[in-house]
């Protein structure tokens, strides 16, 4: 069938669908869903026999849902309705919650149901839960839906608020009270419920030091203790602050307000600055065991012969700091006497490459780009030249961009089915990337798809992937349960001490270095890194300011030109003009480049 996705954004779930469609051999386009005008464009230009809705903020024009059925993907259970559903089913502390497709109707979220999936909720973010349950319960319901609507025999049911198992019900958006924290009554169960129902977005707007926040990334604390309200302790950016049974380290804060140009989130450590003076920096080593809970983002595990190298990164995104002691990490891993070196990444990401709100926020961003890029080359080098162990990487959540290419440094890249890949950096204003990309891409998909890849800016799924060659293996998991992750781990955890006690090992680990000597003496990897540079020098401080003005709008979450074209122009895919060569790179960072 030719079916339309309309979208407020081409965000995650997006992807998935997109992907997923496609793989069934539907006719896919994609139309962002900003005003009614625009859908009723994108409906115009396509002509879908169906249209689907993964994401949708803007309420679908009569005219629209009259001709074509629509089927929009709510995140609630059945009889549930209203914008702010997964915000709800977090505060009320709801046991299970679901997806429902829905058909549209004069009444938001009333019309005939075309399928739901119900999962099991956990202690965790909006965000998060919507990355990882709701989009898998999604996919699910969309394509149960698409096949029911392609028989022309299926009679989807009305909304019925009589029968017993419609548990669901109307829910005014959550306002700003709903969420307000006490620290002075509060326990701390209630603090990580209250800023998880609004992470994402919008946030929980509290005040630190007379500064107006907005909070997010919330963490319990299992040992620190003190007044409550109190900023106890700050570690890698966050902030660790007192409650009455507790503390709870807060990650990232925005500030309130909206100046011309807009605030977005930082590290909360870095937004409140002075304020933090007297307040202790409490490092806890990757290698320390952890009884009781607290935040880290890297840290580091052993058993049977197997390193585990643990990063959970707000977003996935990479800064310089986190790319650094990534690389510490990895080298105390390889000095190790194990055999095998796992990276296991978040469950919301693996990584989407280089921390474009650091960038942002720096004196000077171009600056701070280059200072980004090099260390997450340093970090990559580390990957890619450890002969002395075979590697792993485990891509529990969706990966974009140089946190692609970062997996590839790998020997082994094995991915849970029903992420998605976005191996590309063009859309943020024609970024050229590095990571090594030129190098362990084509190696992988040869240079005639490494190029297809780089330039098309579409998702991969991870079937494509495998085929493709650009990952080893899929970890399939069917259950729409919350503990997901843990068996994902078992399974890893599973397939790399198989790896480490196989009788083939050595010859592995000889095949390895063999083929890595032959690679270098071919060409160095100094040099792959080099040409990349020269690119990426040109997208920092050449004449063209498309990477800026890109990073920018991304960053404030505003219009982003070049990212639109590359979610819907699917009919003009490979039509982008021949770059232009680079200007060579000023003799001070070539030096810098080549020490990293």
């Amino acid at each position: 069938m030719d079916i339309l996705l309309l979208s407020s954004a081409y965000n995650s779930l997006t992807q998935h669908a997109h992907v997923e469609l496609e793989a069934l051999g539907h006719r896919v386009g994609v139309g962002i869903a900003t005003t009614g005008e625009a859908m009723r464009q994108a409906v115009q230009q396509f002509q879908p026999d169906l249209v689907l809705c993964p994401m949708l903020a803007q309420v679908i024009p009569r005219d629209i849902w009259q001709r074509h059925t629509c089927i929009i993907l709510h995140p609630g259970i059945v009889g549930d309705r209203g914008g702010n559903s997964l915000d709800w089913a977090i505060l009320n502390e709801e046991t299970h919650w679901g997806v429902t497709a829905v058909q549209a109707a004069d009444q938001v979220d009333s019309g005939p149901i075309w399928a739901t999936y119900e999962f099991k909720m956990r202690a965790a973010s909006k965000s998060g839960l919507y990355r990882d349950e709701v989009t898998r319960a999604a996919v699910k319901a969309m394509l149960v839906a698409v096949r029911r609507f392609e028989s022309r025999l299926f009679v989807p049911a009305p909304l019925d608020y009589s029968r017993p198992e419609t548990r669901g019900r109307y829910r005014p958006f959550v306002k700003p009270e709903h969420r307000q924290i006490d620290w002075k009554g509060d326990p701390v169960a209630t603090i990580l419920k209250k800023i998880r129902s609004g992470d994402g977005a919008p946030g929980v707007l509290d005040e630190i030091e007379g500064l107006p926040v907005y909070l997010y990334g919330a963490h319990e604390e299992g040992t620190l203790v003190g007044k409550p309200g109190q900023i106890i302790a700050k570690r890698h950016g966050a902030i660790c602050r007192a409650a009455v049974d507790g503390a709870v380290w807060i990650s990232h804060l925005k500030r309130k307000g909206e100046p011309p140009d807009g605030f977005f989130k930082l590290p909360a450590a870095m937004v409140l600055g002075d304020r933090l003076a007297e307040v202790p920096e409490m490092p806890i080593a990757i290698q320390a065991e952890s009884p009781a809970a607290t935040f880290r983002d890297i840290w580091y595990e052993e058993h049977n012969e197997v390193g585990y190298v643990n990063f959970r990164f707000y977003n996935g995104a990479m800064g310089t700091d986190h790319c650094q002691r990534l690389e510490q990490a990895m080298k105390y891993a390889r000095q190790r006497p194990t055999k095998v070196i796992v990276l296991f990444g978040g469950q919301d990401f693996w990584s989407n490459g280089i921390h474009l709100n650091l960038i942002e926020a720096a004196a000077d961003p171009a600056e701070e780009s280059w200072r980004n890029i090099n260390a997450m080359d340093d970090f990559v080098h580390s990957l890619l030249t450890a002969t002395d162990h075979l590697t792993i990487a485990a891509l529990y959540g969706s990966a974009g961009a140089g946190g692609v290419m970062m997996a590839l440094g790998a020997d082994r890249v094995l991915a849970r089915e029903g992420i998605v890949l976005n191996p590309h950096y063009k859309g943020m204003g024609g970024l050229y990337g590095s990571e090594y990309w030129t190098y362990s891409l084509p190696k992988r998909v040869g240079l005639d798809r490494a190029e297809q890849l780089t330039e098309q800016c579409l998702p991969v799924s991870v079937r494509e992937a495998k085929a493709m060659g650009l990952i080893d293996d899929i970890v399939i998991q069917d259950d729409l349960g919350s503990g997901n992750f843990g068996r994902f781990r078992h399974q890893i955890v599973r397939m790399a001490e198989n790896l480490a006690h196989s009788k083939n090992f050595a010859a592995l680990l000889d095949r390895k270095r063999a083929e890595r000597e032959a690679d270098e003496a071919l060409k160095p990897l100094e040099h792959y890194r080099l040409e990349e540079l020269a690119e990426m020098n040109q997208n920092f401080w050449g004449d063209d300011p498309s990477y800026h003005l890109a990073r920018s709008a991304f960053v404030r979450k505003q219009p982003r030109p070049e990212h639109l074209k590359c979610a819907v122009a699917l009919e003009s895919v490979g039509e982008n003009p021949p770059r232009e060569p680079p200007q060579p790179m000023p003799a001070h960072r070539q030096v810098r480049a080549q020490s990293g």
